[in-house]
């Protein structure tokens, strides 16, 4: 699908285009979602451009995904999408940006793309210019991932409190630790491509704002300025809940094995107990003619206070030393 989008006094005016249609000339913003071929050759021939498929997007090594061709800037931006549900993906999308013109190619429909659309229909002075948009996107992207990494902050701060709160453990019962790690295991995932996807950003707008071959206003300037240090502190912040995530999951199994070494500590300890009055209890069943208290009319309960007493003696003593 191609749209393009042309200024108008009360915000970006949104033109789908269908197989054929002609490209207005005064149109700042060509979105292309899912493009055809033929969709594809009519930007380039109204352009003047390459535009890359996806094939081409996915194959760009992360080093040469940032360069200028024919006073053109081309940026392709690894995205995170799919935040809400247990799959997170990593896309790319491209950003074709000309004096003239932005050019956005990409095979996903993200949530900050239809954020932004929204708010430029009615927002006329940020979104005046091809470098506005371009600001525009990457801020609603960025928005974006900072409502993720703050979900997950919270997330991990529940995680931790159900970790470490004594008042949580139930006394003679093993935890359950399975949706914990599930928890933990969903929210490294984000965070990673969050973080993926920051870094990404992070180079683009540097690559934006060294570039001098599309003009651009000081407003616009500032806001790419802005941008860059949000996304600088958002990844020191990724980075440090990537270490929170570790830190709870290494807890999270030291805890499974304590768990784990007191149900074995408890069946070694039975398993000692039982021992002597097992012992006992072999020897009288020996089949022996003669065999003490055999034919005493007290030699049963004789034998079971013998065994209890020898199960006893051993967990007072296992007591006393504090073993228990």
């Amino acid at each position: 699908m191609l749209s393009a989008f042309v200024p108008q006094p009360q915000g970006l005016a949104r033109f789908e285009l269908r197989s054929g249609a002609a490209i207005p000339a005064e149109s700042i913003w060509l979105d292309l979602v899912e493009p055809t071929p033929s969709e594809e050759k009519q930007v380039e021939s109204f352009l003047s451009i390459d535009v890359p498929t996806r094939d081409e997007m996915r194959e760009i090594e992360a080093s040469n995904r940032l360069y200028e061709e024919d006073g053109a800037l081309y940026m392709t931006a690894t995205v995170v999408t799919k935040l809400d549900s247990d799959l997170p993906e990593s896309t790319q999308i491209t950003f074709i940006l000309s004096s003239a013109k932005l050019v956005t190619n990409r095979y996903v429909d993200p949530l900050p793309f239809r954020r932004f659309i929204a708010y430029a229909e009615r927002h006329p002075n940020s979104c005046n210019s091809p470098p506005a948009v371009t600001a525009g996107l990457v801020e609603a992207i960025v928005n974006r991932v900072a409502d993720v990494i703050e979900r997950v902050a919270t997330d991990l701060d529940g995680a931790s409190v159900e970790v470490f709160s004594a008042s949580r453990r139930k006394r003679g019962a093993m935890r359950d630790f399975r949706r914990v790690l599930e928890r933990l295991g969903q929210n490294g995932e984000l965070i990673s491509k969050a973080r993926e996807s920051l870094v990404s950003l992070g180079r683009l707008l540097t690559f934006v704002q060294q570039s001098t071959s599309v003009p651009m206003s000081q407003e616009v300037r500032a806001r790419f300025r802005t941008l860059t240090r949000d996304v600088m502190a958002m990844s020191d912040h990724a980075s440090f809940l990537g270490t929170k995530v570790s830190f709870i999951l290494d807890a999270t199994l030291g805890l499974i094995n304590i768990d784990q070494n007191n149900i074995l500590k408890i069946f070694s300890v039975v398993t000692v107990f039982l021992l002597p009055p097992s012992v006992i209890g072999a020897v009288f069943g020996m089949n022996f003619s003669k065999m003490p208290w055999l034919h005493e009319s007290w030699g049963f309960w004789a034998a079971m206070g013998v065994m209890l007493v020898s199960a006893i003696g051993p967990f007072l003593f296992f007591k006393r030393k504090g073993w228990l």
